[in-house]
């Protein structure tokens, strides 16, 4: 992996990891084996990116249990911040010890993942005591039909992978236009990340998901983030981290909108000092 050169950014975040250690089990039947992918070999991808701050996403293979992204955290100290996994019936003290592990939201996989549309409202109006959010993965296809619910949450929300429209559509296509909205009520943000997740196109350029990445970064700077989405689970071969991090670099047209989506965003919405 060579480092990239002149692209760095003081305090800049990577806002969507995994952290996979084989001692900790995984739960029955996932979809995925991952590899051994711990900290120390994050911190490589850090080093060559230039990136100073991580924001640890608790995987689904391991359910409700968040015991390797709160070691994740432990080790990373105040320069990491992490979604958990939280179960509608967890009481408050689990939510508040959670927190205290450096904590700051809940996940929702609403592709594949354990957690039902149902129990949405009443999580956010839980986590709004805790200033916490609601991470949220879905097919950005679907968004027309959760807008008013996502438009109207208590607590911050973002949305992963730009989107993470399962068939990429065009900007003035109803669900986008969807997802503009909910981004237009200031307490919604959305990560710039994983194309190769959905494009048809493919790479390098991931042209199909790149014009919505585009069209994010110009129309909502401040409500952007930036992901490397490492390890890329079930990704074979993995893509690379230095390019997926350069594709932000042809995403964005100014080095103020690049600080405000690496720097300011993340911290803000996050808690860096």
């Amino acid at each position: 992996m060579q480092a990239t050169q002149n692209k760095t950014y003081a305090g800049a975040c990577d806002c969507h990891v995994h952290i996979y250690e084989d001692k900790y089990p995984l739960i029955p039947n996932v979809a995925v084996i991952p590899p051994h992918s711990p900290v120390s070999a994050y911190r490589e991808v850090q080093q060559a990116l230039g990136l100073e701050r991580a924001v640890i996403v608790q995987p689904t293979g391991y359910g409700f249990d968040n015991s390797c992204t709160l070691d994740a955290l432990a080790q990373m100290g105040d320069a990491a911040r992490g979604i958990a996994l939280v179960a509608p019936d967890a009481p408050d003290a689990e939510i508040q010890r959670l927190h205290d592990g450096g904590m700051r939201g809940v996940r929702y996989m609403m592709i594949g993942g354990p957690l039902s549309w149902d129990s949405l409202e009443p999580m956010a109006t839980r986590l709004k005591d805790f200033d916490w959010m609601i991470n949220l993965q879905l097919d950005g296809r679907n968004l027309p039909d959760h807008e008013e619910v996502l438009k109207r949450l208590p607590c911050q929300l973002v949305i992963d992978h730009n989107g993470k429209f399962l068939e990429p559509v065009s900007p003035d296509h109803p669900s986008f236009q969807s997802l503009l909205r909910v981004l237009d009520t200031g307490r919604a943000w959305v990560k710039l990340s994983a194309p190769y997740e959905t494009s048809q196109t493919g790479a390098p350029g991931y042209d199909d998901v790149s014009l919505l990445a585009r069209t994010l970064a110009e129309k909502f700077p401040e409500r952007c983030l930036w992901a490397s989405n490492w390890p890329h689970p079930g990704r074979k071969p993995a893509p690379s981290d230095v390019a997926m991090y350069e594709l932000l670099f042809a995403w964005t047209s100014s080095d103020a909108m690049r600080q405000k989506i690496l720097v300011d965003n993340p911290a803000q919405l996050y808690g860096f000092e």
